[in-house]
């Protein structure tokens, strides 16, 4: 036992060192170069999967092993960590952190809580909804961290005249048990007393009323971390794995002709989930309060004095904010122009404005040229109103000494370094650099080959198995790290049995956001398990089901809207070929 806690405690250490040392004979005794390049691959996954490294550091090592074993130059594989991809996520990323900055998140999230109400059903469905719908812009963690203490300060009013009960109860048991000591001295020559078992009844509705008010406070936090991870899938900045899936596509079918983009995905994945989330709200209104709907709906019912506190909480809220300052109108109307000119640039059924204006081909124009754009007026528009008539001002000013020069843009450098995720850009770029050494030194090639007896499987088949594999997978690890090792090798293996890499690689992207069984899967999960309220176990029993609602969401998604969208019928041209 000594020896195995002392281990323990050195496990990071060993597998750090051990996993390179044990890996070896792949490089030493094959020594072809595609065993090079799986040596790279594996060790990364190991890395990946403990995290014995932080995850951007780990996506560094094809910039040193790769020039090393002589799969690729290192001009090369230094190209392939800032691309198109990653511009666009840095771009749509300091939008999201501009939001954040000036409150609007929090502005929006409040009003909608306000026009849903507080009977708890509606109420999950506003938390959820509006978690879901910030989570498409800006980054889950930054959503439910904003969230979970919404979500807190109403549990407190909606239970706080429930747990004044005991209090109540108690004291009139105290003034109870008063009257029958006088009942009991005066009845003393009468006959005998008559005891009565009330308070063990009280007991039991109390103790029920105590769980009831648990299982809601499980049900309205558990809600959020779940709408997190589904709104995120809606967009293509919505989270890291469709990025992921984004900067593949280009990597591997130059020629595809841009059919993943921000009109695309969204098209395709909005509904997808709108669905997911209307049967999450179901599933956990039935696991957590029951559809008892004179209760949780408030069916031909008044609303109770809890109700109404714990609405006057979140209108206090509201109102703390203030009105609208021209800084937060001003991110609102760049944040709307984004969304714009995304969904414009090429919808697809018509020619988009980048075609039409710059009178050139549309992937000269794409959507981190639009994210970019917007990011760059974030740093030029002042957050106060510009003073035209600066001289009739000029003696108000100086008492202050500010003129209309000193008013700050919308963001800052310092917060935008502070708040941007940077280590996802190494992340990302680490994904595209497996992915181009995976396909110069033929593994890509040899993987598929290994896959060529699937091709007698329906291709629906093979999507539902991946998306199990991956759903699983990416419960113990990042889900940016199981896109970029599963994606290659899925446009691989869907090239060797021909059929459409958007058959498997669309539904796989989804299930790596699927992380809903441990509060270790995601920060989202961890942010609301700290809050304690639930146990290891409610997430796990609660998260299966997820899983379950969210591979078969995907499987209709695809095999109905989805094949239409994106022709999955056919093998598409720009499959045949890999690479520039």
């Amino acid at each position: 036992m000594p020896l195995l806690k002392r281990l323990l405690s050195v496990k990071n250490e060993l597998i750090l060192f051990a996993a390179p040392l044990l890996l070896l004979p792949l490089p030493l005794v094959i020594g072809t170069s595609e065993a090079e390049c799986a040596y790279v691959i594996v060790l990364m996954a190991v890395y990946w999967c403990t995290e014995v490294l932080p995850l951007a550091v780990t996506a560094l090592l094809p910039a040193l092993l790769f020039p090393l074993f002589g799969i690729m130059e290192s001009q090369s594989v230094c190209m392939q960590y800032l691309k198109d991809t990653n511009l666009l996520f840095v771009g749509g990323l300091m939008v999201a952190v501009a939001v954040e900055h000036w409150n609007l998140h929090k502005r929006i999230a409040l009003r909608v809580l306000l026009l849903v109400g507080v009977r708890p059903a509606l109420l999950m469905l506003g938390f959820m909804g509006v978690t879901a719908f910030l989570s498409m812009w800006i980054s889950n963690t930054a959503t439910t961290a904003m969230m979970v203490p919404i979500v807190q300060a109403v549990l407190e009013e909606l239970n706080n005249s429930e747990a004044q009960m005991p209090a109540i109860l108690s004291s009139q048991e105290v003034q109870t048990s008063e009257v029958d000591v006088k009942q009991e001295k005066q009845a003393e020559a009468t006959g005998p007393v008559v005891v009565t078992f009330l308070d063990a009844s009280v007991e039991v509705t109390r103790q029920m009323e105590a769980a009831e008010r648990r299982k809601m406070c499980k049900g309205m936090t558990l809600c959020v971390c779940y709408a997190a991870s589904i709104g995120g899938t809606a967009t293509l900045t919505g989270t890291g794995p469709n990025l992921v899936l984004n900067g593949q596509m280009s990597q591997l079918f130059p020629k595809n002709g841009d059919v993943i983009n921000f009109a695309s995905w969204f098209g395709f994945a909005f509904p997808n989930m709108i669905l997911m989330l209307v049967l999450a709200w179901l599933w956990l209104q039935f696991v957590f309060m029951g559809f008892n709907f004179k209760k949780t709906w408030g069916c031909g019912a008044e609303k109770t004095e809890k109700e109404v506190a714990a609405y006057e909480v979140i209108r206090g809220q509201h109102r703390r904010l203030g009105p609208m300052s021209f800084g937060e109108l001003s991110v609102l109307g760049l944040f709307i122009l984004l969304v714009v000119l995304w969904f414009s640039r090429d919808p697809g059924f018509v020619h988009g404005w980048a075609t039409n204006i710059f009178n050139s081909k549309a992937e000269y124009v794409t959507d981190a040229t639009v994210a970019i754009f917007v990011a760059i007026l974030l740093f030029v528009l002042p957050s106060k109103p510009p003073r035209f008539c600066s001289w009739r001002t000029q003696s108000f000013d100086t008492a202050s000494h500010q003129t209309s020069s000193s008013a700050p843009c919308l963001l800052t450098w310092k917060v935008a370094q502070k708040k941007l995720p940077w280590g996802i850009v190494l992340l990302l770029g680490g994904g595209f650099a497996l992915a181009k050494g995976s396909e110069v030194s033929g593994l890509s090639r040899w993987m598929g080959d290994q896959m060529s007896p699937l091709q007698s499987i329906p291709p629906w088949a093979i999507a539902i198995i991946l998306c199990l594999l991956i759903a699983t997978f990416t419960e113990c690890t990042s889900n940016v790290a199981t896109a970029t090792l599963f994606l290659p090798v899925l446009a691989s293996m869907s090239q060797s049995i021909g059929i459409n890499p958007l058959y498997v690689m669309v539904p796989c992207t989804l299930s790596a956001s699927f992380a809903f069984m441990l509060p270790v899967a995601t920060p989202p999960n961890a942010i609301v398990f700290s809050y304690g309220y639930l146990k290891v176990s409610d997430m796990a029993r609660t998260g299966v089901v997820m899983n379950i609602i969210g591979i078969l969401c995907i499987t209709l998604a695809i095999n109905t809207w989805g094949r239409a969208m994106f022709h999955l019928d056919s093998f598409p041209k720009w499959a045949n070929a890999t690479g520039p």
